[in-house]
């Protein structure tokens, strides 16, 4: 009798990208008693990070306009934040 072999995903999605205009970010999660400490993450010329404890991706977006929001709740972008 032939066994049926389920496929496997190649990659798994991060659970929300969050496009952001810096290479150095940080994360807490979204605060509240749901958040997490909030870490401080650098790409590199990766062009992406992955937090390690909610596992949000942090993508560079492209050039923004005025119009663009690109900021997400619990993000921060560069040494000032949100």
């Amino acid at each position: 009798m032939a066994r049926k072999v389920q496929p496997q995903p190649s990659v798994i999605d991060a659970p929300e990208v969050v496009l952001v205009r810096s290479h150095r970010v940080a994360c807490d999660g979204d605060g509240g008693p749901l958040g997490h400490p909030r870490v401080y993450l650098e790409m590199g010329e990766a062009g992406s990070v992955e937090c390690p404890y909610c596992d949000r991706r942090f993508m560079l977006a492209p050039p923004a306009t005025a119009e663009d929001e690109l900021g997400a709740p619990g993000a921060y972008e560069g040494s000032a934040g949100h």
